[in-house]
């Protein structure tokens, strides 16, 4: 069987490869919290907010596919599988059922805001042993931060 192989050194993958796997698995369950929220909003703000969420979830797809692309690049086979993603995501859990449009704002606030953290570390991490993929870290970052904010201002 063929295998891509890296060219960063050893070490250099390990810590490359857990960012880029623990940026997929955040990236696919944003979008899965959005889009569920995306389908139970109610309220007065409901047309703004369910526009709103389908922006965050073309975001977090685009860039999930991006890092997964990446690690492959990287000879890295990345995980999108239902049961990696629900054992390594960092976002809380989303109630079921109806969700008040301002209670839809506050979860995707908490969501975007627990991802962009731990994004935020990826950065960190990445910078010496791959600028390649901190360049990629900083712009989902920086896409993630404008949604936050976005957000936040509409609960303001």
């Amino acid at each position: 069987m063929y295998v891509v192989k890296s060219p960063l050194p050893d070490a250099a993958l390990k810590t490359v490869s857990e960012a880029l796997q623990g940026a997929l698995v955040d990236l696919l369950d944003l979008s899965l919290v959005a889009k569920q929220v995306h389908w139970n909003v109610v309220g007065p703000r409901f047309r703004s907010v369910h526009l709103q969420l389908d922006e965050v979830v073309d975001t977090a797809r685009t860039h999930s596919d991006t890092v997964a692309e990446r690690a492959s690049a990287l000879g890295v086979p990345p995980d999108g599988r239902a049961a990696t993603v629900a054992s390594g995501s960092g976002i809380g859990l989303v109630s079921e059922g109806w969700i008040k449009d301002t209670d839809a704002v506050g979860t995707l606030v908490a969501a975007l805001g627990a991802v962009i953290v731990r994004m935020r570390a990826r950065v960190a991490a990445t910078g010496d042993p791959d600028p390649v993929s901190q360049d990629i870290f900083i712009q989902i970052t920086a896409d993630l931060e404008k949604h936050h904010w976005m957000f936040q201002a509409e609960n303001g």
